[in-house]
C-alpha cells in the first residue's frame, strides 16, 4: 500500500513591527541572540518572520545539502559556503536565512572584522531553499524572485514532496525539474553537482 504524504499548511508566524518598533541592524542583530532558539527573518517592509523547527527529516535534508555544497565548496576553493543559520541583509533590507548559501570568495575581501561577525551585508551568488511538508509554496518562491531582485545569480527551490527543482536564474524563467536524480551549479558553481537521493530518500 502506497503511503500518502499529507502536507499540512503551516506558514511562519509574522510579527508585524512598523511604525510602532524600529530596529536598526544592531538591535535586530542583539534581538535574534537574545532569541537565538528561534529562527528570525525580517521582510524589506520589517516583518519579522519566527519559522517553526523543523522535524527530522527536513533537518537530516539540510545537514545533507550542507554537506555537499561544503565539500564542493573546500575542493573548489572560489567561494565560502554558508548553512542555514547564516544571515544575510539584502539591498532592499530584508535578511533572510537560506538553508544553503555560498558567496565568491572576492565578494567578502572588503569586508571589516566586525561585518564577519553579523549578518553578511550582501545576497549570496547562490542559495537553496528546501520545502518541508509544513511549508506553503506561495512563500518560498516570493523568495526565491527576491533573492534574484538583490543579486542572486543561482537559486534551487527543492521539493522533497513532489520530487522537484524549482531552477531560478536572472532573466529567465523559473524551470521545474521533475524528479531529477542530480542537478548541476554551472555555469556558477563550476563542476558542482548536488546528488539529490539523499534528499528525496532521507537517510533514516
Amino acid at each position: 500500500m502506497t503511503e500518502t504524504k499529507v502536507r499540512v499548511e503551516r506558514p511562519a508566524v509574522v510579527l508585524h513591527t512598523r511604525p510602532a518598533l524600529e530596529m536598526d541592524e544592531e538591535q535586530f542583530f542583539q534581538f535574534c541572540r537574545i532569541n537565538r532558539d528561534w529562527r528570525i527573518e525580517r521582510t524589506a517592509e520589517g516583518d519579522l518572520e519566527i519559522m517553526p523547527p523543523t522535524g527530522g527529516e527536513t533537518s537530516n535534508r539540510n545537514a545533507d545539502l550542507t554537506m555537499q555544497v561544503g565539500i564542493w565548496t573546500r575542493r573548489d576553493g572560489t567561494g565560502v559556503a554558508f548553512e542555514s543559520n547564516g544571515g544575510f541583509i539584502l539591498p532592499n533590507g530584508a535578511m533572510r536565512s537560506p538553508d544553503a548559501s555560498w558567496v565568491r570568495r572576492e565578494r567578502l575581501t572588503n569586508l571589516t572584522a566586525e561585518q564577519k561577525q553579523r549578518f553578511l551585508p550582501l545576497c549570496a551568488d547562490f542559495v537553496i531553499e528546501l520545502r518541508s511538508l509544513s511549508d506553503p509554496l506561495p512563500p518560498l518562491e516570493a523568495k526565491m524572485r527576491e533573492y534574484l531582485e538583490n543579486g542572486a545569480r543561482l537559486g534551487w527551490l527543492l521539493d522533497p514532496g513532489e520530487r522537484k527543482v524549482h531552477v531560478y536564474q536572472p532573466e529567465e524563467d523559473v524551470r521545474i525539474l521533475e524528479n531529477p536524480q542530480k542537478v548541476s551549479g554551472d555555469p556558477v558553481l563550476q563542476s558542482f553537482v548536488l546528488d539529490l537521493k539523499p534528499i528525496w530518500e532521507p537517510g533514516f
